[in-house]
Order: structure tokens, then C-alpha cells, then sequence
């Protein structure tokens, strides 16, 4: 068996045309070294041409400019073109021919002559001048090959893109945020900054006046007031049936006696609830001390319905007003208000770093964050044995 490889096959695709020819009636005409000279078309393509030389002493590699000459419902078409002699066949008297620089109309006047020729159509004046009135070609892309943008260009489409990006991330964080917000982060009612009061209160009937300014710390023992009564008001209770006669009584009352009320404590002056000169009774308060050496603590309020999340040992995140720093701490008590059936839940913080007794009473915004953090992630990593 003969196994041979005939290596003179060709296949077709190896050597298809690149452009259809066909047979068209038609003629050239163009001027060769001062003579003027015209051959009848053998074959038309869009890249090209071929004619019958006949004593035309036509030389490959000459460019000339020429009309070719079509018969249209016996009108002439004539195409203006310029070519380059390709070969030439002198036996067979034939030259063929490469366009040069067609013009767009030219290039489409062709192609409707070379379709409607394989495809059998009548060619008319109509189809053609309809031909050339659209538009055949479509524009040149900006950024095509041997174009592209400059150095100004690229930086403002790479600035565009940029902004659009960080646009775009940013209000996709923001949508992300407010979600996470929705779902998993609670908010207290209202929250402030609680310290142990102690109470400074009128031992005798009488007035007072203030021995200390407003916000004064004072120290243990020392006098933060003092106090006027009258002696009838020291001896009540002490005094007989017949030391309490009309003109006894009288001479009492006429007298004053002096006291001092002293700090038990390492104190700031909270308040003063009775004014200098004003009468006090027994037993009113006068002062609010705040210790000094006592830690702050936080109290908030929160909704019934979030008794889950405001559970003793919870983690909260607060901000005191007018500050810029948030701090965090654990709740460390949670009941209802006054131990009745009210539908608030009283929580006490423990601030995770000590807080200032200067900022007592101050409004707090409080949350618990019960979302997923970093650590619990870790832990289900490790978990998971990644």
C-alpha cells in the first residue's frame, strides 16, 4: 500500500481570493508616457482589476491614473481610479491591476456592481444613486490603532474612574453601616454620667449662708457653711413647764446662736439647694457633695422589649456630650424602675477606664453592639481549624 504524501495538494483556503472577481462589460482608459491608451475589462474585484493589454507596452510596478467605464441603463458610469500594474501576461495580452487611495463612494460603487452582478440583479441608475446617497461607512474609532488618548486624557479618564470607584464604595459602606446599624446594634432611651451623692441637711431650724463658692472642693472636715438659730430652737425639748414662761420664751427666741456644718468627705460642691439667708427648716437639704474618690458610673434607660440585649455583663459603647472620645465599659446591674411593673429597664455601666466625677450628670449616647466582631470571627476561624 502506498502511503505516500502527495505534497503538491493545495487546500481551497490556502489559496482563496481575497476579493471576488467578475466579469463585467467595461473598458479603462489612461495615459501612458504621453499616449493615451484603452483596454477591455477582463475581471473586476474591490481590490482590483485585469484588462487586455493589446498595444499597450504595459511594465509591472508602473502606477497610473485612469476611468473605468461601466454601461447602466444606457447611461456611462466612468470611476476616476488609480492603480499599479501587478503582472502582465503577454501572451494572453492581459494585465492585472491594485487599486490605489478609492474613495468611499468608488469603494461603494463597486461593491453594489460586483453583489448585484453575483447575486444576477438588474443594475439600475435607481439602485445605484440610492447606493451612494446612504451612508456605507461607519466613523473611525477615537482610541483605534495608531490613535489613543494623551497623557492629559488618561489622567482624566483614570480620575472619572477613580472618583466613580471610591463613590461607589463609599455609599455601599454607608448602605452596609446603616444595615448593620438596623439589625444588630440597640440604643438606649436615654443614658448620663452618675456619681455617689451625699447629702448635707439643716440641723436646726434657722438660715444659712454658703461658706464656699459654687463647684468648690473641699476637703474632710472642713466648713462649707454655717448656720443661724435662735435659742428657743436649741432648748426645745429641754426646757420645763415653768422655764417656758411668757417672758422666758420671749428672751429666748431674742437670742441667736451660731453653728457650722463641715464636709464629711472628700467633696466637690454639687449644689447648694437653699439659698444664702433663706430660712431652712429641720431636716432640708442644703448641700449635694459629690466624693472625689469615688468611681462614675453610667445609668441608662432602655425598652422593655430589649431585656435580651440590656443583661448584666452586656459590652456598651458611649460617648459622653461634649466629648470626641468614645469609651466602652460592661452593664453590671439591670431592674425595672423602682421594682415596679414599668415597661423601662434602669441599667448601671461599669466604664472600662475611670471617668471623671467633674462630668456628673452629663447626657451620654449609649448602644450595645451585639453583631459579629473581629474576635468572635477569630474564634470561629480557629474554631473551623483554618
Amino acid at each position: 500500500m502506498n502511503t505516500a504524501v502527495n505534497l503538491n495538494v493545495v487546500h481551497e483556503s490556502e489559496a482563496q481570493r481575497q476579493h471576488a472577481r467578475v466579469k463585467i462589460p467595461g473598458k479603462v482608459r489612461y495615459i501612458a508616457r504621453g499616449e493615451r491608451f484603452e483596454g477591455s475589462l477582463v475581471d473586476v474585484s474591490a481590490g482590483g482589476f485585469a484588462f487586455t493589454s493589446g498595444n499597450s507596452s504595459a511594465t509591472v510596478g508602473d502606477y497610473h491614473r485612469g476611468r473605468l467605464l461601466f454601461q447602466i441603463d444606457g447611461l456611462s458610469l466612468g470611476l476616476d481610479v488609480e492603480f499599479q500594474i501587478r503582472f502582465v501576461d503577454p501572451r494572453h495580452q492581459r494585465v492585472g491591476c491594485m487599486f490605489h487611495n478609492l474613495q468611499p463612494r468608488d469603494i461603494a460603487t463597486l461593491r453594489y456592481l460586483i453583489s448585484a452582478h453575483l447575486s444576477g440583479e438588474l443594475v439600475s441608475a435607481g439602485d445605484l444613486l440610492n447606493t451612494l446617497q446612504r451612508e456605507n461607512f461607519t466613523k473611525a474609532r477615537k482610541n483605534g490603532a495608531g490613535g489613543g488618548m494623551g497623557p492629559l486624557g488618561r489622567l482624566k479618564a483614570v480620575t472619572l474612574s477613580a472618583g466613580f470607584f471610591i463613590v461607589g464604595v463609599g455609599a455601599f459602606a454607608y448602605i452596609l453601616k446603616s444595615l448593620y446599624g438596623l439589625y444588630f446594634v440597640t440604643h438606649a432611651d436615654s443614658a448620663m454620667v452618675a456619681v455617689p451623692s451625699m447629702q448635707i441637711t439643716m440641723p436646726r431650724e434657722g438660715t444659712v449662708q454658703s461658706l464656699v463658692g459654687p463647684d468648690a472642693t473641699v476637703q474632710k472636715g472642713a466648713p462649707i457653711a454655717s448656720f443661724s438659730a435662735t435659742m428657743l430652737e436649741m432648748l426645745k425639748g429641754h426646757l420645763t413647764d415653768q422655764q417656758l414662761s411668757p417672758k422666758n420664751v420671749e428672751d429666748l427666741f431674742g437670742k441667736q446662736m451660731k453653728g457650722t456644718l463641715t464636709s464629711p468627705c472628700n467633696c466637690k460642691i454639687a449644689r447648694q439647694l437653699v439659698a444664702d439667708g433663706q430660712f431652712a427648716s429641720k431636716g432640708d437639704v442644703i448641700f449635694e457633695l459629690v466624693p472625689q474618690d469615688t468611681q462614675a458610673t453610667v445609668q441608662a434607660r432602655f425598652p422593655f422589649r430589649n431585656i435580651a440585649q440590656a443583661k448584666p455583663g452586656a459590652s456598651v459603647t458611649f460617648q459622653v456630650a461634649g466629648e470626641d472620645v468614645v469609651r466602652h465599659g460592661k452593664i453590671i446591674s439591670s431592674n425595672l424602675h423602682d421594682g415596679s411593673m414599668s415597661a423601662d429597664i434602669r441599667t448601671v455601666i461599669q466604664p472600662d477606664e475611670p471617668l471623671p466625677s467633674t462630668l456628673a450628670g452629663q447626657p451620654v449616647e449609649l448602644s450595645v453592639d451585639r453583631g459579629p466582631s473581629l474576635d468572635w470571627l477569630i474564634d470561629r476561624a480557629l474554631a473551623a481549624g483554618f
